[in-house]
């Protein structure tokens, strides 16, 4: 299995928590459990309810992304995280080009994940935290045919709700998955070496799709 097949079966499954939320209900931010439960139970409903989606519409998945997964997402932070400490070195319109190129890479992947999301459900796990913490771990596994699937997720506490930053499949921290080819890239080539060639991948992705 190829790094990139890895990477869309794992993302495939993060969407089924992180996913998309059918626009009638308002998502409860105030307790991390309640968020990951909301988001995964009517992950599975709306795309199910949605065959663009299915199909893996880019366009239509990214606009959902942005109106109903990022306001609890802290995408500077995954960002961040997947750059490692070279984040640090990047300027402002660095970090803002390597954002975007990111989280297109991310939804184009997703888009020839989403295929995949069938009859899953989620089952989730006690909470292992205090009432005073800012940064939790929420346990889930993706019950189906076969054995469950781990899938966890890294929040933090921003004002009086919560935002995730990092999700955990099969052992697996999503940031960890890009840091090191992120690290080569940038020892080669420098930060806009890493987003010229993230600008690339996306663009060949998308004439791909088009084509």
């Amino acid at each position: 299995m190829t790094l990139l097949t890895s990477l869309r079966r794992l993302l495939a499954l993060a969407t089924l928590g992180l996913g998309f939320v059918h626009a009638a209900h308002a998502v409860d931010a105030s307790a991390p459990d309640q968020l990951i439960r909301q988001l995964s139970l009517e992950t599975i409903e709306a795309v199910k309810a949605d065959k663009d989606i299915q199909a893996g519409n880019v366009s239509k998945i990214i606009a959902l992304v942005d109106a109903k997964v990022m306001p609890h997402v802290n995408f500077q932070r995954m960002t961040a995280s997947a750059v490692g400490r070279f984040w640090r070195q990047a300027t402002p319109d660095q970090q803002g080009k390597l954002q975007a190129e990111f989280k297109t890479l991310l939804m184009r992947t997703y888009a020839g994940a989403l295929t995949q999301v069938k009859d899953q459900q989620i089952g989730l796990k006690p909470l292992r935290a205090q009432p005073t913490d800012t940064e939790v771990v929420v346990r889930t596994e993706i019950r189906g045919k076969g054995d469950p699937i781990q899938l966890d997720y890294r929040l933090e506490k921003a004002g009086a709700e919560w935002k995730i930053y990092d999700v955990n499949v099969l052992g697996i921290w999503l940031a960890d998955q890009y840091r090191n080819s992120f690290a080569q890239e940038i020892g080669a080539n420098g930060i806009d070496g890493l987003i010229k060639s993230l600008a690339d991948k996306n663009a060949k992705a998308g004439a791909s799709a088009k084509g």
